[in-house]
């Protein structure tokens, strides 16, 4: 017999990277919120790799931080090394990447949420969803407590009937050797909610004091590091950074590989689940690129604390003895002692179809859900999910409608919108290339695009909102000087051009023409005519950027107002597709399952042709004209 334990605004299911920030943002929104997980220890955990950002994924952080969120400032606090990868391209792919210490990392952002009001955190297995007239509206645990809520955020990550596999040893579990949860998903399946199998892994660790760092190559960090948060302003352990090693596999490491391939789970059907296409194991990059003699090994270390490095690029779930036989055909590895073994982890995940671009699903009211649940990978992509639907939930409780970031205001508007409009029939991972406006989307300008949504939604405070208006306007001001500026071709113009390479003036031109030269960076400019304002690095940057690619940012902004016209014509929920004359029988079926809430997104769903959006625009039309025609 269960019995009352609490009652909330908010309960979110899962400590994790997305759970962590759903709670964050509720209760920051002012909701009375429970995060309740199934061990305290593992806060924040990191079972895989003990990093944060990288392409896209960098962008997601900084993104998570514009709207307030904690990924960020967090990473900022217990990183070991920071660097600026894709500097040598364009800024549009420029992504920040940090080690984390992976231990300070989930006690920081525990202590962050012990310390957060209007958030109670709680050790507990939820077994079981209350769900009263088609609206969730409790949990229930294992020792038969029931919490009533709200609203309910689901975020349970890789534990829905997780399993272990590692050779031909298999055995229920969630990640690290972690309680799965056996029992939610035959709940979530009673709800009518369709379930997928998926399967990640991870590579085993091994002992700092038996590797051969000398034939490693060093990956140090940046001397003068970026930060995530645009509130983190320096961090003392900037100047103690850890180096990560490079290493390669061997012709010996493919042969050891190829001759056990009938001990490979993955090989030989044990493994049931569809994993990551972008991050696979060493045995499937063997097979699938049989061509390519050795493939990079990255060593890094898990923390200052600890003697576990993680070897990135290794990520198996082959027989602990191969495991070994492979780590020691790897150069610098080859007295190498295994600490933690790799493995593989299937579980359970939900059709991501079944949710509204709000994260709540379709089926179940007032029940959102978040992270690897809904099928992705990665840590970051988790938060950005998390971070969402603990806004959303909140809007909810206080009977506000949903937010929803569109493609081209954020990474999380790409992720999001191509979950729930196309699915995903693997692990889903964000790409620089699948977002269609990725100049827009840029690292350095998150704050620009996504911080007055933050402040409006209550996760902004007022003294950080005004700090971000006076950066903004010192970088519209100074792109305004830069334009009434003008450079002549006179002795000390001349030598800087030719110290950087680029033809000489012959004619007096404003500022604005003269940075967009690719030689010219605003630092040289800045030294002939400075600024009267104060301005930080990364105003500069700002500055530079917005001038150098006024064109192309321009064109895409043209691109967004087309696909804005789409956007704006909204589809009504309760509409029957089945009786609309033309539509092809494929695109009912897609459209009926989706349910998109515009043509625009009507328009991204896999199967739905123009001819379709043609004929389901003309219905639009006609649906609108009857229904003012009634009232």
């Amino acid at each position: 017999m269960g019995y009352r334990a609490g009652d909330y605004d908010i309960i979110v299911i899962g400590a994790g990277h997305a759970g962590s920030e759903a709670a964050l943002a509720g209760a920051r929104m002012g909701c009375e919120t429970l995060l309740l997980t199934i061990n305290l220890d593992m806060v924040a955990f990191m079972p895989c790799n003990p990093s944060v950002g990288g392409p896209a994924k960098g962008h997601v952080v900084r993104e998570i931080d514009a709207l307030g969120g904690e990924m960020g400032r967090n990473t900022d606090k217990t990183f070991i090394q920071m660097r600026m990868l894709n500097t040598a391209k364009g800024p549009a792919v420029h992504a920040l990447r940090a080690q984390a210490d992976k231990f300070l990392y989930q006690h920081t952002m525990k202590e962050t949420i012990e310390k957060q009001d209007h958030l109670t955190l709680r050790q507990g297995m939820v077994e079981d969803l209350i769900v009263e007239d088609g609206k969730c509206c409790g949990v229930v645990t294992k020792t038969g407590a029931e919490y009533r809520a709200k609203a309910v955020v689901l975020t349970t990550g890789t534990y829905l009937r997780g399993k272990v596999i590692m050779g031909e040893l298999m055995y229920e579990s969630g990640p690290n050797n972690q309680q799965p949860s056996l029992k939610l998903s035959d709940t979530l399946r009673r709800l009518g909610l369709e379930l997928v199998r998926f399967k990640t892994g991870t590579p085993p660790r091994v002992h700092q004091d038996t590797i051969d760092f000398d034939k490693t190559e060093i990956q140090p960090g940046d001397d003068k590091p970026k930060y995530f948060s645009y509130e983190t302003e320096y961090m003392e352990h900037s100047e103690n950074q850890m180096p990560c090693w490079l290493t390669y596999t061997s012709e010996e490491t493919h042969k050891i590989i190829n001759d056990n391939l009938h001990r490979a789970p993955m090989f030989s059907g044990a493994i049931e689940g569809t994993g990551p296409r972008y991050c696979p194991s060493i045995e499937d990059k063997i097979v699938r690129f049989a061509d390519k003699p050795k493939h990079q090994i990255f060593l890094e270390p898990e923390g200052r604390n600890t003697k576990e490095y993680y070897v990135q690029g290794l990520s198996t779930s082959m027989p602990e003895d191969v495991q070994l036989n492979i780590l020691r055909s790897i150069p610098g590895l080859e007295k190498v002692e295994m600490m933690r073994t790799g493995y593989a982890i299937e579980y359970d995940a939900v059709v991501p179809t079944q949710l509204w671009p709000s994260l709540e699903t379709k089926r179940v009211d007032s029940l959102f859900t978040a992270g690897q649940i809904n099928g992705t990978s990665g840590y970051e992509e988790a938060a950005g999910q998390g971070v969402m639907a603990g806004i959303n939930a909140a809007r909810k409780v206080q009977g506000k409608s949903p937010v929803v970031i569109d493609r081209s205001k954020g990474y999380i508007g790409v992720m999001i919108d191509d979950l729930v409009t196309k699915g995903t029939n693997e692990p889903y991972r964000l790409l620089t290339s699948r977002a269609e406006y990725r100049l827009l989307l840029r690292h350095d300008n998150a704050d620009l695009r996504l911080t007055p949504l933050g402040y409006e939604i209550g996760l902004i405070r007022e003294e950080r909102y005004n700090k971000f208006l006076v950066k903004k306007d010192r970088v519209e001001t100074e792109i305004n000087r830069m334009k009434e500026t003008k450079f002549r071709p006179d002795e000390d113009v001349q030598a800087m051009l030719k110290a950087c390479g680029s033809a000489p003036l012959q004619n007096t031109v404003d500022g604005l023409t003269l940075l967009r030269r690719p030689e010219v960076t605003y630092g040289m400019l800045e030294k002939l005519s400075p600024s009267s304002a104060e301005l930080t690095d990364d105003m500069k940057e700002q500055v530079e950027i917005q001038i150098k690619y006024a064109g192309y940012i321009e064109k895409q902004f043209h691109q967004v107002e087309r696909l804005e016209k789409m956007e704006k014509k909204r589809i009504p929920e309760n509409i029957d597709y089945g009786i609309i004359h033309g539509l092809a029988t494929e695109a009912k079926q897609k459209l009926s399952n989706v349910r998109p809430l515009s043509l625009g997104q009507a328009s991204r769903i896999s199967g739905v042709t123009p001819a379709d959006l043609s004929i389901l625009l003309v219905h639009l039309e006609h649906y609108n004209r009857v229904k003012a025609a009634q009232g």
